[in-house]
């Protein structure tokens, strides 16, 4: 499992619509609207890169309009009392 986190700059009044969007994706587990420099948080628990890949550099920009900037995290290394990949039924 390769996990991104997604840190999203939107235009405001196309925030609900932008947040719709994005949780289509079936690798998208999460969507935070935060307070700061971004608007939003997406995680995304992806199969391998090449999936990651195609949301965060194909599908975001491309398809969802109201997306002004995103800055993309790439986890090493997760640790949780959980284990993430059965819970979100990663293989």
């Amino acid at each position: 499992m390769v996990t991104g986190i997604v840190l999203v700059n939107v235009e405001r009044h196309k925030l609900k619509n932008v947040v719709d969007a994005i949780l289509k994706f079936e690798a998208v587990t999460e969507v935070y609207a935060v307070a700061g420099e971004y608007d939003l948080v997406a995680i995304i628990r992806a199969n391998d890169n090449q999936q990651l890949s195609t949301i965060v550099a194909d599908k975001m920009p491309h398809e969802i309009e109201g997306i002004t900037h995103t800055k993309t995290l790439i986890a090493l290394k997760a640790n949780s009392k959980f284990d993430l990949e059965k819970l979100f039924n990663i293989k």
